[in-house]
């Protein structure tokens, strides 16, 4: 028995006196998001990606890569100052719970947070903030201001006229306060925003709604350390100290993999400027190779004729009914795409231009290709006016909906010239020649002859609505009212909660494409190097359009920007734009108005 015992105490001190295995190093990804993130990709450029370009689709792909690699345990998503909306929180908020339900975990690291970036942090296993950042959690608010009185002081009437008591489009230049309807119509679209707000953080963040309420109080302005005793952050970490950190966490050192997000680079030989010469004049492959789903994307401001980069105010974009049949008709004639995704994010705009693309969908519907609908942060007045194209319409929970109603007028301007002692002479020929003149407002016969034009419109507006919306009750949804995605949902204008990601494997499916067997492209596609050269010389080579604005108006628009930021910004310019349409055309359908969540 003794002679038996010695070789295992032999062996167990020899195990003992090992040195410890040091654990492998643990793989950890890396997400930046910087700015904001677009729907679509930019034109390709031959030096390679841009961070500046990241699209929704591509970080939400790169999540559901990583979340298929055997080598990745987790994921830290850093944001870098990030104009975030709600609806793309939303959509990505789907692709982190997914994430996480491979087993893996989410890390969220940020210099700082506001609202949008807690709403963010509700979808994570780990908010980080920096040693000595901040943390504002407010609630939503937003103001109007109401421009009747001060326009009557500066002898400027706003000569507008309104379909639908709800729609609220021209009350802010023609009203002192709000309308009994459109006060109703605001408070409610406030109360299910900010309603969305709270179910999000208090999901994510295990909170009920006193504990949410005492949050909110103190955390309106509050220190990393009252966030996170508040049980709005999780941790305070300096960020060299990052890896150290998840060190503690894993149990093993960390090694970093920073490339989720980036495209290979294009091979090119910079030093030769022929090479650089040939890769920017060469034409850009674009057809399909195989079965594929396009992207239509309405991103702006609805106008006639082609869309623009710049829009009205400088720095936005809008949607030319022009640019987008001409891609629909690429579509339609491309025997390889057998469906449409159309992905609106738009105020509206112009009447014609919506019917015009409305008529450009129902031809690729007619064909038999499946024509779906998602809708980000918008599909309003015309924009809903395009997506009850669609045979089925995705919506986000806030993403706003509706505005079902008609807007015409100008902004008389006689009394301010009068102000001025600016002397104009106006002449005119034909019954109605005066109708757009700057000076006086509409005579009674233009009046009612406007208004019988914008019913029409309404008509027609209401028509496409019931005929791609069999069962919608128009006393509840018309007359200019606003929702959100979920009431919509509930309304019958839409058909189901989810992302553009949803809405692709729904589209598939009608298509009956299997997973894996189709490609996706988006339309309309962006300009070659070759085209952005002759349309930059034609500008210069011709004079300059009438309704190109001013320098003081981009000037002010600037301005504007700055004083806004980038993000309230960006918002608030598509539905300028749409508005602007009352340059050359009398009845529009815009809702002019944005909601910003901070």
């Amino acid at each position: 028995m003794f002679t038996k015992l010695i070789p295992t105490l032999s062996l167990t001190f020899v195990l003992s006196t090992l040195p410890a295995l040091a654990a492998p190093p643990t793989p950890i990804g890396v997400l930046e998001i910087e700015g904001a993130l677009k729907d679509r990709p930019a034109a390709a450029s031959p030096f390679g990606s841009s961070k500046h370009s990241q699209t929704l689709r591509g970080v939400i792909a790169a999540l559901r890569d990583a979340a298929a690699r055997t080598d990745l345990k987790g994921v830290v998503i850093k944001l870098k100052e990030p104009q975030l909306k709600t609806s793309q929180i939303e959509e990505l908020g789907q692709a982190m719970t997914a994430f996480r339900a491979a087993g893996k975990k989410i890390h969220l690291y940020a210099y700082g947070y506001d609202t949008s970036e807690l709403l963010l942090g509700s979808f994570a296993d780990e908010v980080i903030v920096q040693t000595g950042g901040g943390v504002s959690l407010p609630g939503v608010y937003m103001e109007e201001m109401y421009l009747a009185d001060t326009l009557a002081w500066a002898g400027v009437k706003a000569d507008y006229v309104q379909i639908g008591d709800f729609k609220g489009a021209s009350e802010t230049m023609v009203n002192s306060k709000p309308s009994e309807p459109w006060n109703q119509n605001i408070e409610q679209l406030l109360d299910g925003l900010y309603g969305q707000v709270r179910t999000i953080l208090k999901t994510g963040r295990k909170m009920n709604d006193a504990k949410l309420d005492a949050a909110m109080t103190e955390a309106a302005w509050a220190t990393a350390d009252d966030a996170k005793r508040l049980g709005l952050v999780d941790s305070i970490v300096d960020l060299p100290a990052l890896g150290d950190h998840l060190k503690a966490a894993y149990g093993s050192e960390i090694a970093w993999n920073d490339n989720l997000l980036n495209d290979p680079a294009t091979k090119l030989d910079t030093s030769n400027p022929f090479a650089i010469f040939s890769a920017l004049m060469t034409k850009k492959e674009v057809k399909p190779k195989r079965d594929t789903l396009a992207i239509v994307h309405i991103d702006g401001a609805i106008v006639d004729g082609d869309s623009t980069s710049g829009g009205f105010l400088g720095g936005g974009s809008s949607v030319g009914s022009l640019t987008i049949r001409r891609a629909l008709s690429q579509i339609e004639d491309e025997p390889l795409i057998k469906g449409v995704l159309v992905r609106i994010d738009s105020p509206g705009g112009s009447a014609i231009a919506s019917e015009v693309i409305w008529q450009g969908l129902r031809r690729i519907a007619d064909k038999g290709k499946p024509v779906y609908v998602s809708v980000g942060s918008m599909a309003a007045s015309g924009g809903y006016y395009i997506a009850v194209a669609g045979q089925k319409i995705y919506v986000n929970p806030s993403s706003i909906v509706g505005s079902i109603g008609v807007v015409g007028g100008k902004i008389a301007l006689g009394g301010l010239y009068e102000k001025f002692k600016l002397n104009v002479v106006s002449r005119s020929r034909g019954p109605r020649g005066m109708l757009m003149a700057s000076a006086p407002a509409w005579s009674e016969s233009d009046r009612a002859y406007i208004r019988q034009k914008m019913t029409e419109i309404y008509t027609s507006f209401t028509g496409r609505v019931t005929q791609g919306r069999p069962g919608i009750d128009l006393k509840a949804t018309a007359e200019g009212r606003l929702f959100t995605g979920e009431k919509a949902l509930a309304l019958k204008m839409a058909d189901a909660i989810g992302g553009v990601e949803d809405a692709l494997a729904g589209l598939a499916t009608a298509a009956k494409l299997p997973t894996g067997s189709y490609d996706t492209m988006d339309y309309p596609q962006p300009r070659g190097f070759e085209e952005t050269l002759e349309r930059l010389f034609g500008q210069f080579a011709t004079a300059p359009s009438v309704d190109a604005p001013s320098p003081l108006l981009r000037d002010t628009a600037a301005a504007a920007r700055q004083l806004l930021g980038p993000h309230a910004w960006s918002s608030i310019q598509s539905s300028l734009e749409a508005f602007a349409q009352l340059r050359t055309e009398p009845v529009i359908l815009a809702t002019p108005r944005a909601i910003i969540v901070r």
